[in-house]
C-alpha cells in the first residue's frame, strides 16, 4: 500500500460507494441493459466469459473473478484479466476476496437465529441489550430497534463518512465500541425524511447486540453458527491485526490520486469494517451460504419470513429496489426478483445474487472505484444475465 494515497482520499470513494450502494446494486436495472438470453448452456458460458473479459479491457478493474451456481448445484467459476499487476499472473479460480458488506448478511442471520431462540427481540429497541451506549445528538436507543439496525431505517449516520482521517487502513480497532464511537459523534447526518438509509453502523450495533447477549464475538458467532454449520471451507474471519488474505488470492488495487495510478492495497487490517464487512471468502463459498439461507438450513422458516419483509429502497435510479433484515430484493430483467448484496472495500467490489429457484451468483472486480456509471452497471448487468440464464426476458 502507497504511503502517498491518503485514509482521507480513500474514505472519500468508500463514502460516494456508500451513497451509490442501492446504484451499485441496482444499476443493472437502471442500465436498462437487458440480459442476455442464449439458447444453450455452452453460449451462456460464453457471454458471461465475454461480459467479465470486456470489464478488465474497460479498466474497471485488473481482474475479475464469478461463481455461478446453477439450479441443480453444479457450479462454474470464471476468471478474466490478471490477479497481480507485477507478476501478471493469471486471477486464482474462485480465490478468495475481501466480501466487505456481504458479511451484513450473515451478521443479520446471527441476528434472526438469536430471534427464533427467544434471546432477542426484534422489535425490542436496541436499549434493552445496550443500556446507555446509543447517545449522541438527535440519537436515542431507546427509539431504535434490532429491526431498525438490520434494516437501515434507523437513521444512525453512516461511521465511515468520518473527516479528518480518523480511520486508518492499517489501524486495529480492538473493540467495536470504537467504530460506534465514531458513528455516533459524525456531524453527517441522513436526511430525516428518508425512512431507509444505509448505515454500516447499524451492522456494528447489531454485532455488539449479539456479543452481548451471547458473550462472544459476533466473528466467533458466524464462525460456529454458519460456516461450520453447513460448511463453508472457503469463509473465514480475520483475526485480530490479520492484514493478509490467506489463500490463493487476486491483489485489489485502487488508484494513487497523487499519480493516477493502481497500486496494490490487498494488505490491510479489515477490524475498521467489523460485523459490517470484515468476511473473507471465495464466490463458490458465498453463493453456498446464500443457497443454505433460501433452503432453510441456516434460519427456521419464521425469521426467513421476518428477513425478506421489506422496505423500499429506492431513489430515481433505482426503481423496484427494496432492502430486508440484511439483504436486497433484487429486481430481475427477465421477471422476478432475486435476494442478494454487495460489497465494497479497498481492492475488492463484488455484488451477489440467489433466485428462488437456487441459481446462485458472485461476481468480484480487484478494484473498488466507481470511476464511471459504465463501471458501476457493468458488473450488475453481468449478475442480471447470469441470474437470468434460461429464463426469457420479459422486456
Amino acid at each position: 500500500m502507497s504511503s502517498s494515497i491518503s485514509a482521507q482520499s480513500r474514505r472519500g470513494r468508500r463514502s460516494a460507494a456508500a451513497a451509490v450502494a442501492l446504484a451499485a446494486l441496482a444499476g443493472l436495472v437502471a442500465s436498462g441493459i437487458a440480459a442476455a438470453q442464449p439458447a444453450a448452456a455452452e453460449s451462456r458460458d460464453r457471454a458471461l466469459q465475454s461480459r467479465l473479459e470486456s470489464m478488465v479491457k474497460a479498466g474497471h478493474a485488473p481482474g475479475v473473478l464469478a461463481s455461478v451456481r446453477d439450479r441443480k448445484g453444479h457450479i462454474t467459476n470464471y476468471t478474466a484479466g490478471v490477479g497481480n499487476l507485477r507478476t501478471k499472473a493469471k486471477v486464482p479460480v474462485d480465490g478468495y476476496v475481501r466480501i466487505a458488506s456481504n458479511t451484513k448478511m450473515y451478521t443479520a442471520v446471527v441476528v434472526l437465529q438469536l430471534v427464533g431462540e427467544g434471546r432477542i427481540g426484534l422489535d425490542t429497541p436496541v436499549e434493552e441489550y445496550l443500556p446507555g451506549l446509543v447517545r449522541g445528538k438527535g440519537i436515542d436507543g431507546r427509539k431504535i430497534t434490532i429491526r431498525q439496525l438490520l434494516q437501515h431505517t434507523s437513521l444512525l449516520p453512516n461511521y465511515d463518512l468520518l473527516p479528518n482521517g480518523i480511520l486508518q487502513d492499517r489501524h486495529t480497532f480492538r473493540e467495536d465500541h470504537d467504530l460506534l464511537q465514531s458513528g455516533l459523534t459524525t456531524e453527517e447526518r441522513p436526511d430525516p425524511g428518508v425512512k431507509f438509509s444505509y448505515s454500516n453502523t447499524n451492522y456494528i450495533l447489531a454485532g455488539l447486540v449479539v456479543q452481548k447477549v451471547t458473550g462472544r464475538p459476533i466473528g466467533e458467532e458466524i464462525t460456529n453458527r454458519i460456516i461450520r454449520r453447513v460448511g463453508l471451507r472457503h469463509t473465514y474471519w480475520p483475526g485480530e491485526g490479520d492484514q493478509t488474505v490467506r489463500g490463493a488470492h487476486p491483489r485489489g488495487y485502487v488508484t494513487d490520486p497523487a499519480t493516477d495510478k493502481l497500486v496494490d492495497i490487498t494488505e490491510l487490517d479489515p477490524s475498521m469494517a467489523g460485523a459490517a464487512g470484515r468476511l473473507v471468502a471465495t464466490p463458490s463459498d458465498v453463493n453456498r451460504f446464500m443457497v443454505a439461507l433460501q433452503d432453510g438450513r441456516l434460519l427456521k422458516a419464521p425469521q426467513l419470513a421476518e428477513m425478506r419483509k421489506s422496505v423500499p429502497a429506492e431513489n430515481d435510479l433505482l426503481p423496484g429496489w427494496r432492502y430486508g433484515l440484511g439483504a436486497f430484493q433484487i429486481p430481475l430483467s427477465c421477471g422476478g426478483s432475486a435476494w442478494g448484496h454487495g460489497g465494497d472495500m479497498d481492492g475488492y467490489q463484488s455484488r451477489t445474487g440467489v433466485t428462488a429457484d437456487g441459481r446462485a451468483v458472485t461476481i468480484v472486480l480487484t478494484r473498488d472505484e466507481l470511476t464511471s456509471l459504465e463501471a458501476l452497471n457493468d458488473p450488475l448487468a453481468a449478475l442480471d444475465a447470469a441470474l437470468c440464464a434460461g429464463k426469457p426476458s420479459r422486456r
